[in-house]
């Protein structure tokens, strides 16, 4: 009997181990102006979660630069156009923007960064985007977070 249950608390154990919820994402860029993706979807039981974003063409960040940037979606276009005045140099965001939840850095082809946030500034319901700030870049890159 108690081998029994050893091997059934073991079973129960390891199957709850593959269904715990995956609290990350890797996102590509290209120069194509394009992400691998446009849709996220963040288990509300992540307490932190993170985006590796990776930009695989060739071009360099000054041309063809891409960053990672969540915001609720209504918010999205002001991040975007606020940002123009603030340059490369702070990501095409403007310095203390509180409507961005989470943003990685511009990176060039080749480049990678990360951003970790924590999932509890997010609501269920509610509709979030994520998007490129580059200029001009929100219009083609951008896509869906949902939290479920």
């Amino acid at each position: 009997m108690f081998a029994k249950l050893v091997a059934v608390s073991l079973l129960t154990l390891a199957s709850s181990q593959l269904m715990a919820a995956e609290c990350s994402v890797d996102v590509d860029s290209t120069d194509q102006m394009s992400f691998n993706t446009k849709e996220i979807t963040i288990d509300k039981s992540c307490k932190t979660f993170t985006v590796n974003l990776a930009h695989s063409g060739s071009l360099p960040k000054n041309v063809m630069g891409h960053n990672w940037v969540l915001s609720k979606a209504a918010d999205a276009p002001g991040i975007a156009t606020d940002g123009l005045a603030a340059g490369i140099d702070k990501n095409y965001l403007k310095d203390g923007d509180t409507r961005v939840i989470a943003h990685t850095k511009i990176i060039g082809a080749g480049e990678k960064d990360s951003v970790s946030f924590d999932v509890s500034k997010l609501t269920a319901g509610e509709t979030y985007q994520f998007f490129c700030s580059f200029p001009g870049h929100i219009s083609m890159m951008k896509g869906a977070v949902t939290l479920k």
